[in-house]
C-alpha cells in the first residue's frame, strides 16, 4: 500500500514567501493570510490522505463496469464524491453566485494538485465538470447559466468534453458529427465520439456533456464547429430532470492506467442540444475548457511525481543494500539503506528538485491567471498564454520520467504490481497524450505562441529574467554563483534557439518545427530555473532574517542548487540540437523508414 502526504509546508512557502500573495496587489488576495491558507490547504490534505488516497489502489484494480448502460464506479468512490460535494471543495474558486466559494485559482490549483496526487482518476471527475462549467460561464447565455452552473458547481451534475471522433483526434476538421436545427431554437447531434472521460457514472444525477458537431451548411473544416450543452437527462423548466436524451455510453475503453474514471465512447443518437456561443465559433468556446484542462493535465504530472516521490523516499531509507562505498553507514544491520547509495540520491534529487520547481511553477502560472482574470490584465493573459503548452508538454513529459526513476529506485519490486509504483507510472502516462499530445503542445508554442503579438510576450519573458538577475544580483557571492549565472546562461541558451528560428525558420520551416520539442523542454527548464531563483532568493532571505525552521530554508537552497547545477544546463544540448535544423530529420524518405 502507496501512501500520500500533502506538501502543505512548501505550498505555504511558495504562496507567502516567494510569491508574497497578500502584497501582490491581486483582488481577492489580501484575504489569502497565512492562517486562511493553511487552514484550507490543512483540510484539503487530510481529505486526500485519509479519503482519496486509500481509492487509488481500489480504482486501479477494480476499474469501471458497464452495466445496461450504467457505468458503476469502483467501491467508495461514490461515497467519497458525496464527500468531496459536501466539504465545498468542487466549487472551490467558483463564482458565489452559482454556489461557488469565489477563492482565486491559485488556491484551486493548489487543493487540486492534492487531490490529483491522491486519486488522479477520481479527481478527473470534478475536474472535468469544472471546466465545463467554465466554458459555461464563459460563453453561456444568462438563462444557460443559470440552468446549469449551480448544479454543476454542487458537482450534483458533472460534466465532459467531447471532441475526438474515432477518424480525428488532433485536426477536428474532419469531424462528421452533426448538428441539425429544430424548430424550437435547439439541435439534434448525431454521431459517435471517443475517449471521452467520465462520459458516464454512477456519481451524479445528470451529466452534461460539450459536444462540437457541425451545422449543415456551414463553413468546411474547423471553421464549421460549433459546440453544444446536451444532457444526458432533459432540463425541465424548473430546474427538475425529465427524460433521457440520446446520449449514451456504446463501450468502456480498456486503459494503460487511470482504470477508475470511466473513458467511454459517446453515441449521440438525435440527442437534443443547445448552441452553446456563436455558430461556427465553437473552438473558441471549447479552447476556453482547453486551456484549462492543459494547465490541469500539466499538474497532473507534477501531482504523479510528487506522490511517486513520496514512496521511492521511503523505500530507499528502509530497503538495505549493499554498503556505502565510504564505510558502514548502518554497522549494526545486515547492509545499508539505499539511499546511502550516489546514484539513489541522484535519482531522489531529481525527483525532489523537478516536483518543488514545478509546484512553483504552476503556483506562478495560476498567479498570473488570477492578474488576468481579476485585474483584467492582457499581459498577464498573454504571458500565460504563451507558457500553457509549456506547463502541459515539460512538466507531463518530466513528470513521467520522474514516476519511472520512482519506481526504478524499487528495484524489481517497483515492477509488481503490489507495490504500488507501477500505477503511478501508468496514470501519468496519459497525461503526456490527452488534451494535445506534446509534440502539439510543442508545435503550437513554436508555431503560433512565439510570434503571438509580434514577440510581445516571449520578450516579456526574457525582460523578467533579466530584471530578476539585475535586482538580486550582488547582495550574496554564494547566491551569484549557484542561481543567478546559471539562470542566465539558461536565459541566453532561450534566446539563441528563439534567433535561430527567425534566422531560419522563415525560409525552411521544418528548421523550426524539427527542434519544437527541444525549444519545449529549454523553455521548461528556464522557467524551473528562474522558479528556483525565486525560491533560492526566499530561502536567502528567511535564513539572514534568523527564521526558526532554518533546516527548511537549507533544504531548498541545496534543492535548488542540485537543480542549477544538474539539470538548468540540458538548454546547452537542447540548443545545439535545434540549431542542427531539419536536415537530419527529414533525410529519409518515408518508404526507408
Amino acid at each position: 500500500m502507496t501512501r500520500y502526504t500533502a506538501p502543505t509546508k512548501d505550498m505555504q512557502f511558495l504562496l507567502h514567501d516567494v510569491l508574497k500573495i497578500t502584497e501582490s496587489g491581486i483582488p481577492g488576495y489580501d484575504e489569502l493570510e497565512a492562517d486562511f491558507t493553511y487552514a484550507v490547504l490543512e483540510e484539503a490534505g487530510k481529505i486526500s490522505t485519509d479519503v482519496l488516497h486509500p481509492l487509488n489502489t481500489v480504482g486501479d484494480k477494480e476499474g469501471c463496469v458497464l452495466e445496461n448502460g450504467v457505468v458503476r464506479t469502483p467501491t467508495g468512490f461514490k461515497e467519497a464524491f458525496g464527500k468531496m460535494k459536501e466539504g465545498g471543495w468542487t466549487g472551490l474558486d467558483m463564482p458565489e453566485q452559482y454556489g461557488g466559494q469565489n477563492m482565486p485559482a491559485i488556491i484551486g490549483t493548489s487543493v487540486g494538485e492534492m487531490f490529483s496526487s491522491a486519486n488522479q482518476a477520481f479527481t478527473m471527475y470534478q475536474g472535468l465538470t469544472h471546466g465545463a462549467a467554465s466554458a459555461i460561464l464563459a460563453h453561456g447565455t444568462e438563462q444557460q447559466k443559470d440552468t446549469f452552473l449551480p448544479p454543476m458547481v454542487a458537482c450534483d451534475w458533472t460534466g465532459t468534453m467531447n471532441l475526438t471522433e474515432p477518424q480525428c483526434g488532433t485536426d477536428l476538421g474532419l469531424m462528421r458529427t452533426k448538428a441539425d436545427p429544430q424548430a424550437d431554437g435547439s439541435y439534434k447531434i448525431t454521431g459517435q465520439k471517443i475517449f471521452i472521460s467520465a462520459g458516464e457514472h454512477d456519481m451524479s444525477d445528470n451529466i452534461i456533456h460539450l459536444v462540437l458537431a457541425k451545422i449543415a451548411g456551414g463553413p468546411d473544416g474547423i471553421k464549421g464547429v460549433s459546440l453544444f450543452i446536451v444532457p444526458k437527462f432533459m432540463v425541465n423548466e424548473d430546474g427538475s430532470l425529465g427524460a433521457r436524451n440520446g446520449a449514451s455510453c456504446g463501450m468502456l475503453e480498456e486503459k494503460m492506467g487511470i482504470h477508475g474514471n470511466s473513458t467511454c465512447v459517446m453515441n449521440f443518437d438525435g440527442a437534443t442540444g443547445y448552441l452553446l456561443g456563436d455558430e461556427h465559433k465553437g473552438m473558441r468556446a471549447m479552447f476556453t475548457m482547453m486551456n484549462e484542462a492543459r494547465l490541469g493535465v500539466g499538474l497532473q504530472g507534477l501531482a504523479l511525481s510528487e506522490v511517486a516521490y513520496q514512496n521511492a523516499v521511503d523505500y530507499a531509507k528502509d530497503r538495505l543494500q549493499g554498503r556505502a562505498v565510504t564505510g558502514a553507514e548502518n554497522p549494526e544491520g545486515p547492509a545499508d539503506p539505499l539511499i546511502v547509495h550516489p546514484d539513489i540520491r541522484r535519482s531522489l534529487m531529481d525527483q525532489k528538485s523537478f516536483a518543488e520547481g514545478a509546484r512553483a511553477f504552476i503556483a506562478w502560472g495560476a498567479m498570473m491567471i488570477d492578474q488576468a482574470h481579476r485585474n483584467e490584465d492582457s499581459d498577464a493573459d498573454g504571458l500565460v498564454s504563451l507558457l500553457t503548452p509549456v506547463i502541459k508538454g515539460f512538466l507531463t513529459d518530466q513528470g513521467y520520467d520522474m514516476t519511472i526513476k520512482s519506481q526504478q529506485v524499487y528495484g524489481g519490486h517497483g515492477y509488481i504490481e503490489e507495490s504500488g509504483m507501477s500505477q503511478f507510472t501508468r496514470d501519468a502516462r496519459i497525461a503526456m497524450i490527452y488534451e494535445g499530445a506534446n509534440g502539439v503542445q510543442a508545435l503550437d508554442l513554436v508555431g503560433r505562441k512565439l510570434a503571438a503579438d509580434g514577440g510581445k510576450h516571449v520578450m516579456a519573458f526574457f525582460d523578467l529574467v533579466k530584471s530578476f538577475i539585475k535586482d538580486n544580483s550582488g547582495a550574496d557571492e554564494a547566491f551569484d554563483r549557484d542561481f543567478l549565472e546559471p539562470l542566465k546562461a539558461a536565459s541566453k541558451d532561450l534566446q539563441a534557439a528563439g534567433m535561430y528560428f527567425m534566422q531560419n525558420g522563415m525560409k525552411n520551416p521544418n528548421n523550426a518545427l524539427a527542434g519544437s520539442t527541444d525549444f519545449m523542454h529549454m523553455f521548461g527548464h528556464a522557467c524551473l530555473g528562474l522558479m528556483w531563483a525565486r525560491m533560492g532568493k526566499a530561502a536567502v532571505d528567511a535564513l539572514a532574517s534568523g527564521a526558526s525552521d532554518a533546516v527548511f530554508y537549507e533544504t531548498k537552497l541545496a534543492t535548488g542548487r542540485y537543480y542549477m547545477a544538474r539539470q538548468l544546463p540540458a538548454t546547452s544540448l537542447h540548443l545545439a540540437r535545434i540549431q542542427t535544423g531539419a536536415d537530419t530529420v527529414m533525410a529519409l524518405d518515408a518508404a526507408n523508414f
